[in-house]
């Protein structure tokens, strides 16, 4: 099977169905592109726009349909661990969707998405290699399970979208239009923004098609704004800007060298002379779902570990996240605040009020930032996510976690909060109370209603004002956080 082709790439088309007038082009895409010294790379583009060419030519006579590995969910595949590879599991509902109470309308949506599904980091990507090559040189096997390895050649990309991530977007897309299409129309058609990473933009790029593929080429929503990655460029959708932000690794290590122990015996009696240590064993796991949504098959190397191995593996990924961006960084949830303050401009329709990440010049226009639209879609980064859902308050946690006991009932789970497309979801709605409208706010992660105790009843339904009232921390611009972000 071809892994190059078969997934979706189309050419962003302006609401009339044509390419739209271009504010920086250098890549044959039509979008407004943010000039930066270290321009985004745009190498890649090229076979985008001949793909879109095609489908301009021949879109009339030819469907471009995602290829899809087994029916049409995005949890495709048969492994009973795939809901515990942390922020390598492939998307899924944690909930069943829930529309608002009776008497509520949504009139707004604000979709704040991850990539799909990747090639491992090229930073992971050497250190899974370097385990695995202690496996390969083993003198002997003695488990079957890992007979494969005889024969087995690295066969991963780096860092790139794999076709079965392409396909998450493209269903994501689809699945918004067949939820929020009622919100759309020739005129008010979807702002779509991506980070500048390749595989952030290509998940842009397909979620706009999955759109218009539901709406039966009705509507063509096309990537309106891409931020430079660059140290030199403010982006509220990825985690660049606080240098001196520094994440602990050290409660990750003391639960991975407890999990390990079993696995680390097994393996070594396994494989005879390998030498496998603890710090190998995260990203031999991982391999599990790196090659899986790479092959859309389960991985052999799934069937070296237990499904309770797996939940250890999971959390060992809670914990990294924690105290990455989330609450164990005291430089982690101040990254999310320029995202949130855009939010609060865009549920409430007025200027963008903020001084930490956000580009005053893309959000003070209303080309690149307007203020009247009814569906947002904005594709960014796991790390950013977290900070994101840090600075405002969602999945508060009273203590940290610990890092020698997995609570089951712990919130803070990274699998359901950023999975591979994961998305966060917030919607305005406008409720009748005693005859008199109002607006209301609710947040969903992956499907699952958030409380939002904070600012309503802790029934998921918070007055907008209420709202825009408890987001003090991104109102006061990170209280003093954003500052410690810089050298003195």
């Amino acid at each position: 099977m071809d892994k190059n082709t078969g997934y979706p790439l189309v050419l962003p088309l302006s609401s009339s169905g044509k390419p739209q007038a271009v504010a920086y082009d250098d890549s044959g895409l039509k979008y407004h592109r943010v000039p930066s010294p270290s321009s985004f790379p745009v190498r890649k583009a090229v076979s985008i726009s001949l793909a879109l060419l095609m489908v301009l030519l021949f879109g009339h006579h030819v469907q471009l349909v995602p290829r899809l590995a087994s029916g049409s969910k995005s949890h495709i595949f048969s492994s009973e661990s795939q809901r515990f590879w942390g922020p390598y599991s492939p998307y899924y509902s944690v909930e069943e969707y829930q529309p608002p109470p009776d008497g509520c309308s949504i009139t707004q949506v604000n979709i704040l998405q991850r990539h799909g599904a990747r090639y491992p980091t090229s930073g992971a990507s050497k250190e899974i290699q370097a385990s695995l090559q202690k496996l390969l040189n083993a003198s002997k096997y003695t488990d079957m399970k890992l007979e494969f390895l005889r024969s087995y050649q690295w066969h991963l990309g780096e860092a790139d979208l794999v076709p079965f991530g392409a396909t998450q977007s493209f269903q994501s897309g689809a699945e918004i239009y067949h939820r929020y299409g009622h919100l759309v129309d020739d005129h008010m058609l979807p702002f779509v923004r991506a980070s500048g990473g390749d595989r952030v933009v290509k998940s842009a790029v397909n979620w706009t098609a999955g759109f218009a593929d539901a709406s039966g080429q009705l509507y063509h929503p096309s990537i309106s704004v891409i931020i430079p990655e660059t140290e030199m460029s403010n982006n509220t959708l990825e985690d660049h800007m606080c240098p001196n932000s520094r994440a602990s690794q050290d409660e990750a290590k003391i639960w991975r060298d407890m999990f390990s122990v079993s696995i680390v015996h097994r393996l070594n009696t396994a494989a005879v002379g390998a030498d496998i240590l603890s710090e190998d064993i995260p990203g031999l796991m991982s391999l599990c779902a790196f090659e899986t949504v790479f092959e859309e098959k389960e991985s052999q190397f799934c069937d070296l570990f237990s499904l309770k191995e797996f939940q250890a593996y999971d959390y060992y990924q809670d914990l990294l996240k924690y105290y990455k961006t989330g609450y164990g960084n005291p430089l982690g949830r101040v990254q999310g605040v320029g995202y949130v303050n855009e939010l609060l401009a865009r549920l409430r329709g007025r200027p963008v009020e903020d001084r930490t990440q956000t580009n005053s010049t893309l959000d003070s226009s209303p080309i690149t930032f307007p203020l009247n639209r009814t569906v947002y879609a904005d594709f960014s980064h796991d790390n950013q996510m977290v900070a994101i859902y840090s600075a405002l308050g969602l999945f508060p946690q009273t203590r940290p976690p610990n890092p020698t006991r997995a609570d089951p009932r712990r919130t803070w789970v990274v699998s359901r909060l950023v999975p591979f497309s994961g998305r966060m979801i917030t919607e305005k709605v406008q409720c009748s109370k005693a005859g008199i409208p109002g607006d209301f706010i609710r947040i969903l992660i992956n499907d699952a209603i958030q409380p939002l105790a904070f600012c309503g009843a802790g029934d998921g339904l918070c007055g907008l004002e209420a709202f825009v009232e408890s987001q003090i921390y991104a109102r006061r611009n990170g209280a003093g956080d954003f500052e410690k972000c810089f050298p003195e």
